[in-house]
């Protein structure tokens, strides 16, 4: 059968359930579901000229390209081609008709230097090799028997350190903008991000299907957001902590610790099993917070780059 790659029709339910399907089976430590998916396209920022690509053989979506601009990188010209492919439809040309497809959206877009994420398996990485990609930094991806694994016991909040949820800010979630907006700008990476757009934040980010406004714990102090724990849920069995951070005036007090671990506490009570998280191989702090609360390491991904002509 032949392999065609096309855009991801928003309108066909199965298209979204198709993408869905191929992410959790490539990355099933990243939740997904066929309402987030639809949203990431919808609320993309238009700057970001993002693309969401599926390769299709006989009906059947078998890979898929998550493709865009890094809009909100000081850095110009940056762009990023995340492939994945069914692990029972490959060497079919899916993966190369997928990159081909991204690169040249990218390269129109005026892209010259292309990041991809390549899992740390001996295939991906000479796929990625074989397509002028070389390999940059990595990153863990952690996962938490959060039904059977025993939980530090809940740290009470220092003096003056007050414990919220995102949903008591959901009339004005500013004071998290401005938080996110900080800490995203010390993020390792090599693409710096930031954050300045707040009504886009509030439609990417804040109103986002999978975010749960109660498990996500913030922590304040002197009347300002200073720590949070960001709670995605798939609304079943999975969590996943999509950032953690704290202001830099409140560092090494802690507070990420307490956020995070009144959030886990929280989903776990709420009857979710399994907790998630990643981070880039030299954030050092954070991977010891999340030793401290007894995640394991599952797998390792490696961001590539290619200069793009």
């Amino acid at each position: 059968m032949n392999v065609i790659v096309r855009d991801l029709r928003p309108g066909v339910r199965g298209d979204a359930e198709g993408f869905t399907r191929v992410r959790r089976l490539v990355l099933p430590y990243l939740l997904a579901t066929p309402e987030s998916v639809l949203h990431d396209l919808a609320h993309a920022h238009p700057d970001a000229r993002v693309r969401r690509l599926v390769a299709e053989e006989d009906g059947e979506i078998i890979g898929t390209a998550q493709v865009g601009v890094a809009h909100d990188s000081p850095e110009p010209g940056v762009g990023s081609v995340n492939v994945c492919v069914h692990p029972g439809r490959r060497h079919r040309g899916a993966g190369t008709l997928l990159v081909r497809a991204g690169e040249e959206h990218l390269a129109a877009h005026g892209v010259r230097k292309a990041y991809s994420w390549v899992l740390d398996e001996p295939g991906h990485r000479a796929f990625a090799q074989r397509h002028g990609y070389r390999a940059s930094r990595p990153a863990r991806f952690l996962r938490l028997d959060l039904a059977h694994a025993p939980l530090p016991p809940l740290p009470a909040p220092p003096a003056g350190v007050e414990l919220r949820t995102a949903a008591e800010f959901a009339d004005d979630p500013r004071p998290l903008f401005r938080l996110d907006a900080e800490c995203v700008q010390d993020e390792p990476s090599d693409v710096d991000a930031e954050l300045g757009d707040y009504e886009a934040w509030v439609e990417e980010y804040f109103r986002h299907p999978m975010l749960d406004r109660e498990l996500t714990s913030v922590a304040v102090a002197d009347g300002r957001a200073v720590a949070f724990s960001v709670a995605h849920t798939d609304g079943r069995t999975h969590y996943q902590t999509a950032m953690t951070g704290t202001a830099r005036a409140f560092r090494g007090r802690g507070l990420a610790k307490l956020v995070k671990s009144h959030s886990l506490h929280r989903a776990r009570a709420a009857g979710y099993t399994w907790a998630y998280t990643g981070n880039d191989a030299e954030n050092a702090p954070m991977l010891a917070v999340n030793r401290w609360f007894g995640y394991e390491i599952c797998a390792t991904e490696v961001r590539h780059v290619r200069e793009l002509a």
